[in-house]
């Protein structure tokens, strides 16, 4: 049985370096607005905490909605991917910001290997493939909340 809770930025730093920044010093899982009280974090457990998912205010230019919210930092560990709990972890968060009322434009970068997944959950690419350094190449990807 899996749980999704609110958790710390601090809860997500060993599974963002498992997984997104593998091999790399742990201080390169920090994000610039982690401790903001605006920003939330969620985590997937069974028995242990096994995946994480960060939402950001944040407004991205390509776009004109007021309301903006950046996802960040999700990832799964490696021995519990392929088993939908990255779609739990959207859902939670899409749950989470339709709650707080109001139109809301969620974005964000998905690595070239992500967009098929992040498509299946009704996401659209827009704009060309970027190359975000010492990371790789990403998408903006987003999705209009309605109320």
């Amino acid at each position: 049985m899996t749980e999704v809770r609110e958790i710390s930025a601090f809860d997500t730093y060993l599974v963002r370096n498992a997984v997104l920044r593998k091999g790399k010093p742990i201080e390169t899982c920090l994000f610039q607005g982690d401790e903001l009280p605006t920003t939330k974090h969620f985590g997937i457990y069974k028995n242990q905490l096994i995946g994480v998912i960060s939402l950001f205010e944040n407004n991205h230019v390509i776009f004109e909605e007021p309301l903006q919210i950046q996802i960040r930092g999700m990832a799964v560990l490696e021995d519990f991917q392929g088993q939908r709990l990255g779609e739990k972890l959207i859902l939670k968060c899409e749950q989470y910001l339709t709650e707080l009322g109001g139109n809301t434009l969620i974005w964000f970068n998905a690595r070239e290997s992500a967009v098929g997944f992040y498509e299946k959950l009704g996401y659209a690419i827009i704009g060309d493939i970027i190359d975000i350094e010492g990371v790789g190449k990403h998408y903006v990807m987003f999705k209009k909340l309605s109320v």
